[in-house]
């Protein structure tokens, strides 16, 4: 008997409806991330800050780095979720939880790094101010992601139904790594255009 039997058609229904929400939700952010990119790239395209170059702390390597491996962390409790294999799911959700908040304490460090180099979100630089609305956009969605996984770890701990076990943290597991993706593209971006 697989799942999706175990739950009445309401429950189903409902479940679809949360994760086309969730998708609905990544689409609408990813398109908020390509919108400032155009933007971006039409602001440095006009030649205001010709020839200002701003290099990219040394603490957005490090967070994208935590990031990846909590891709990686996510990904096993994810998989030992699905082998109800609860002690290791109870473990790799508190590691990712934690290369979350490292993430956030990183890209904070990298914000001082640039404040003491002059580089402020309000300065006659606009293309230096892009650099904290696509940083601190993406933090408040990792903030989101945080308290989503907080939600798995707290569930598991409280022994909720294998059923719904599995579906938060596979809702959980898609946005996680979607906002991992996301964190790579706009570093990438950064450092392509800076």
């Amino acid at each position: 008997m697989d799942n999706q039997s175990l739950l009445s058609e309401e429950a189903v229904k409902s479940r679809k409806a949360k994760k086309f929400n969730l998708w609905l939700g990544m689409i609408g952010m990813f398109m908020m991330f390509a919108a400032l990119s155009s933007g971006f790239i039409v602001y440095t395209a006009s030649g205001v800050d010709k020839g200002i170059k701003t290099i990219l702390p040394y603490a957005f390597i490090y967070s994208t780095a935590a990031i990846v491996l909590s891709s990686l962390t996510m990904h096993l409790a994810y998989n030992a979720v699905k082998a109800q294999n609860f002690a290791k799911q109870k473990l790799f959700l508190g590691i990712t939880i934690a290369l979350g908040v490292v993430f956030f304490f990183l890209q904070v460090d990298a914000w001082s790094a640039l404040t003491e180099r002059n580089i402020t979100f309000v300065n006659s630089n606009a293309s230096q101010s892009f650099i904290y609305v696509f940083t601190g956009l993406h933090l408040a969605h990792i903030i989101a992601g945080i308290l989503v996984l907080a939600r798995c770890l707290f569930g598991v701990l409280k022994n909720i139904p294998y059923i719904n076990n599995l579906f938060r943290m596979e809702i959980a597991a898609i946005f996680w790594h979607f906002l991992d993706l996301l964190w790579i593209y706009i570093y990438v971006f950064l450092l392509l255009n800076q």
